[in-house]
């Protein structure tokens, strides 16, 4: 089942998986045809198109079916004329249907006779609140008739108000988030040659997963992030705050032992640096950090952190009773071993592929563990390589974005700011990691083309708002 904002992801990276829109369009409408020969005769049908891809689905299948049928039989309805056909697409199927059609623009002219079918095209997914007009009278007006009717990939208005009820639904490549046969009659999947890769790996679609921010928002509203770090080393924990920053985090917040915290606030202006006393995060710093963290959006825990006992100790019983969303990178995985991790809300680890075998051990497919694990302890996990995997153990994606010369030191630390700033925006641990990692290593791509294997991470974080900006 398809949750309906992953609709427009899948179709945006089958368009670069290599499958456009124009050919899922055509799928799509080619398919619906199919599916009404095999169970009607030759009868009069109705194709009622609103103005977005729901409507140019209805104009290729009317396309295909004046090969079938008499022309006289069929009759398009464009609820809002050609002139607010919003989808170019769309707008080119309605060009290439034949002139001598008989398209009506107003209700009251469509004839609806007794044995007529009626077909559904006038919404597309994640409709919400309350149907507005025209759309609702044209509803009413479907529902009221005795005649068969087909809803095309989903009942108009499911989600909202008032909507369609179909005795058949023909939706495309799987069914569509809260689909059943009572709100979508007798269901029949139609394949219209959506490439895999396009549903298991991540693309340039993960972008409309991006949080856009309002435009009367205000400071903090749009991600305030606190990251726990430092220690031996000082960089790691700017790193992931300068990237947080950089993918549109509002405020980002570094708690850093007092040892190291001049040298962390003079990195830049833009930090908000907390001391913790000592030379190192220690267990008496619990409190405080859990303080700090109830405060914010989400927490980063890891980055340049060491692996002295107590600091371990510390991040086990912070991770415990953290009740935030939080990343776990680098130092803070050693943590856990192969323990179980009790957690209170959205956790996401980022280990690379050493630090995944330090964490779950045993034999088969990485993956095939990574789901279980994930599953097991309710979290998502990033394994980074080659091909990063992410998983929460129900979903999954792979990514193949990326290069080489991501492999000099605090590419992690990036990756870890953008998602955990992603998570400080709102995105559940899945989404973000899975953007997070499209995100950043497309970022990495982009400097890898100008700098080859001279790049830096610096490279990086200053080509993430380029990525955005596409």
């Amino acid at each position: 089942m398809i949750p309906f904002e992953e609709v427009a992801v899948m179709d945006m990276n089958s368009a670069f998986y290599g499958v456009p829109p124009e050919e899922l369009m055509e799928n799509a409408g080619k398919g619906l045809v199919e599916e009404i020969l095999k169970r009607y005769d030759e009868r009069k049908i109705i194709f009622f198109c609103g103005t977005g891809n729901n409507g140019g689905d209805a104009y290729v299948a009317a396309r295909y079916l004046l090969e079938k049928w008499k022309q006289r039989n069929i009759t398009v309805f464009l609820i809002k004329g050609e002139e607010n056909v919003r989808s170019d697409l769309s707008q080119k199927n309605l060009e290439k249907l034949d002139q001598d059609l008989l398209i009506e623009k107003e209700l009251d002219l469509v004839d609806i006779e007794e044995d007529a079918i009626l077909v559904d095209a006038l919404l597309g997914t994640g409709i919400k609140g309350r149907i507005r007009e025209p759309y609702r009278t044209v509803i009413q007006k479907i529902n009221e008739s005795p005649n068969s009717v087909i809803s095309i990939d989903v009942p108009s208005g499911l989600g909202a108000d008032l909507t369609v009820d179909p005795d058949l639904t023909i939706t495309f490549h799987d069914v569509k988030e809260g689909m059943s046969k009572k709100n979508s009659g007798e269901i029949e999947i139609k394949d219209i040659g959506i490439p895999k890769k396009a549903t298991d790996h991540t693309g340039p679609g993960e972008m409309l997963l991006y949080p856009r921010p309002q435009s009367d928002s205000h400071k903090g509203e749009n991600g305030e992030l606190l990251i726990v770090g430092g220690g031996p080393y000082t960089g790691a924990p700017v790193l992931a705050g300068k990237a947080a920053y950089r993918i549109g985090v509002d405020l980002v917040h570094l708690a850093v032992p007092s040892s190291i915290y001049e040298v962390v606030a003079g990195y830049s202006p833009n930090f908000i640096v907390h001391r913790l006393e000592g030379d190192r995060l220690h267990q008496k710093h619990v409190e405080k950090v859990l303080e700090l963290s109830s405060e914010i959006d989400a927490t980063i825990i890891g980055p340049g952190l060491g692996d002295h006992k107590e600091t371990l100790e510390a991040v086990e019983k912070i991770v415990k009773k953290a009740e935030k969303p939080m990343l776990i990178d680098a130092d803070g995985l050693k943590a856990f071993g192969d323990n179980r991790i009790e957690v209170n809300e959205d956790v996401v680890l980022t280990p690379h592929k050493g630090e995944f075998e330090m964490l779950v051990r045993g034999e088969g497919e990485f993956n095939d563990r990574a789901d279980h694990y994930a599953l097991q302890n309710d979290l998502t996990l990033l394994v980074k390589g080659k091909r990063d995997y992410i998983t929460d153990g129900k979903r999954y994606r792979w990514n193949e974005f990326g290069n080489e010369g991501m492999t000099v030191g605090g590419t992690g630390d990036v990756l870890s700011g953008v998602v955990g700033g992603l998570m400080s925006k709102g995105l559940d641990g899945f989404k973000a990691a899975r953007l997070g990692a499209y995100i950043t290593c497309s970022a990495g791509d982009k400097a890898f083309q100008e700098r080859s294997w001279g790049m830096i991470t610096d490279d990086i974080i200053e080509r993430l708002p380029s990525v955005l900006r596409e």
